[in-house]
């Protein structure tokens, strides 16, 4: 079966959060950045409004904007009840509680949505899934990767993890990847072999720690570069 929106739990990011959960310094955010998973963020549309260069990814922005954000008003209420019934396993420092995030998630998707036909029509917003992705080598200066990788465990497993990487590699010049964590708090099982394949293949890898933490144990990332 194929890629549909019934699939999709959309839940965007703060660029605030972005600039956090990947440490990104003024130097960082004047790269050539890949945003790889974004979903329904803010990142995008607020770097480039701040003069940045920037390519999202997602197989989502396969859909139109009225789309997404009909998907968005089904998953909303879902999502947000899950979240208070799990309150313990987040830390509640940056934010004062469920209430004040949920505003910040849809306020950084409603960032999302008023930007996204402009941003798709510049070729900002492009529809596409890893472990193979559509640009050319060397693309860009730095790849990030939000809540994907690590987080669906469940779903995929260590050999997508490593050809993923790889691809991102292909295509950028670093890699981040945040958090290191599965859906459930878990550290990710698999990360000793993940790291060794990736090793093997000539992939220097680093795990940092980050300025951000909602998950608990959610502060560090793993930074990738070639050897």
């Amino acid at each position: 079966m194929g890629f549909t929106l019934d699939s999709v739990v959309p839940w965007g990011r703060s660029f605030e959060e972005y600039v956090r959960m990947f440490d990104l310094s003024a130097a960082d955010l004047g790269k050539r950045i890949l945003g790889c998973g974004d979903g329904p963020a803010a990142f995008n549309a607020a770097l480039t409004a701040r003069g940045g260069r920037i390519v999202s990814a997602d197989p989502v922005y396969a859909f139109s904007a009225a789309q997404i954000e009909g998907r968005i008003a089904v998953t909303y209420e879902k999502v947000m009840a899950q979240l208070c019934a799990n309150e313990h396993d987040y830390l509640w420092t940056e934010f004062s509680g469920p209430e004040e995030l949920g505003a910040t998630r849809m306020a950084a998707m409603k960032t999302f949505l008023a930007d996204y036909e402009k941003g798709r029509a510049a070729g900002r917003y492009v529809a596409a899934a890893l472990p193979k992705l559509p640009f050319a080598d060397g693309a860009y200066d730095l790849a990030l990767v939000s809540h994907f990788l690590f987080l669906y465990a469940a779903q995929l497993d260590a050999d997508f993890h490593i050809r993923s990487m790889i691809e991102l590699l292909r295509v950028a010049k670093e890699v981040r990847v945040f958090p290191l964590l599965t859906l459930d708090g878990r550290s990710y099982p698999e990360m000793a072999a993940v790291r060794s394949g990736l090793e093997k293949v000539g992939v220097a890898t680093l795990v940092r720690k980050v300025p951000y933490e909602f998950q608990k144990g959610g502060n560090e990332m793993l930074v990738l570069r070639r050897a």
